[in-house]
């Protein structure tokens, strides 16, 4: 009996310490615990060190909602994450205790057609940190499969680690699109996905980037990363008239044909602008056209590891994407989820826990 009684005391301690920060409704976030699944054979407990802040992430703290994910109820939010191994399961041989990961936040089902084929990313059944109604890593630990965990080389950091989870949308664009070292990209959009998406085209050998704004400061900033041009536009819808001559300028500042475009956006000016903009027997990616292939992009796959080696060498560095740092106490999270939320001079947002 007074065994059980201790077991019991263990696991209410272990909750009790294992804090996370809830989503309860619109901008109402709240560390409260959160009590882990038990440690599976083929998983490991993972003690969170550094997680950004994704756009999804303040989309479900702005409106419960990113696209047609709807946050119904609570939930923990965050899913770019690094951090430290601080158990193993039984069958877990890759990694040991102490063992500074990078975490793929996404598990599929690993039955269904996609995941066979090798699209895993596309699965239906896919449960993804912090994407409702699956629980997000913003916490002092979580639990998650070890062959989701990828092992930190020693000269990469842990908030370089969590920037592998935005990386990676960039590095499997480039590798949809085939980037390499005779493709000229255009990129609209420099936040945070136009910018990762540069500097994996970069390292995907493109010889010339450019990229396309509203903003002049975050044009600055891809300048700073590498860019080889940067674009200013108009923030409104233009007349044909007007939005030829942006296409003009575009490609006067490209000085050759662009082979392949990014649209970071989504707006129907960036779509519209990017297929005009690009060559025939050109590829726009993400969305639709006419005469070019439209390469569709949703998350990544099989991108971890190629990301740290982009890291380990040199060839990237996301370093100066980070540009605000919070702990993690309750006013911290709420400062920081509206630090991101207003944008401004906020590229990447991380936590330090």
């Amino acid at each position: 009996m007074g065994q059980n009684d201790d077991e019991i005391k263990i696991s209410r301690d272990e909750e009790e310490e294992n804090m996370a920060a809830w989503l309860l409704g619109i901008k109402n976030l709240k560390i409260q615990p959160y009590r882990l699944p038990s440690l599976g054979p083929q998983d490991v407990k993972v003690r969170i060190k550094a997680l950004g802040i994704c756009g999804s992430d303040v989309h479900h703290f702005k409106t419960m909602r990113c696209a047609n994910f709807i946050v119904k109820k609570p939930m923990v939010i965050g899913h770019e994450c690094a951090g430290i191994i601080e158990e193993i399961g039984s069958e877990v041989k890759s990694l040991e205790v102490g063992d500074r990961v990078a975490l793929e936040p996404g598990i599929s089902c690993r039955r269904c057609n996609l995941c066979k084929n090798g699209s895993y990313n596309l699965c239906p059944e896919m449960k993804f940190f912090g994407s409702p109604p699956t629980n997000g890593s913003l916490a002092h630990k979580v639990v998650h499969p070890a062959n989701l965990c990828f092992k930190l080389p020693e000269n990469v950091s842990l908030e370089e680690g969590a920037m592998c989870e935005p990386l990676s949308v960039g590095v499997h664009a480039c590798r949809r699109a085939t980037v390499g070292p005779e493709t000229n990209v255009l990129i609209m959009g420099s936040g945070p996905i136009g910018l990762v998406t540069l500097l994996a085209a970069r390292a995907f050998g493109a010889p010339r980037i450019v990229i396309v704004d509203v903003d002049g400061h975050r044009l600055s900033i891809a300048e700073n990363l590498g860019a080889d041009a940067t674009v200013q536009v108009s923030t409104l819808e233009v007349n044909s008239i007007d939005a030829g001559a942006e296409v003009v300028k575009i490609q006067n500042a490209m000085g050759s044909g662009i082979d392949v475009s990014f649209d970071c956006v989504g707006f129907n000016k960036t779509m519209s602008t990017a297929l005009a903009a690009t060559l025939s027997g050109g590829k726009v990616c993400l969305h639709w056209a006419g005469e070019v292939d439209v390469i569709g992009i949703f998350r990544y796959r099989n991108t971890w590891p190629l990301c740290l080696e982009f890291l380990r060498t040199g060839k990237i560095d996301v370093k100066p994407l980070i540009t605000h740092r919070f702990g993690f106490s309750q006013k911290e999270v709420e400062d920081a989820f509206e630090t991101s939320a207003q944008g401004g001079n906020a590229i990447k947002v991380m936590f330090n826990l």
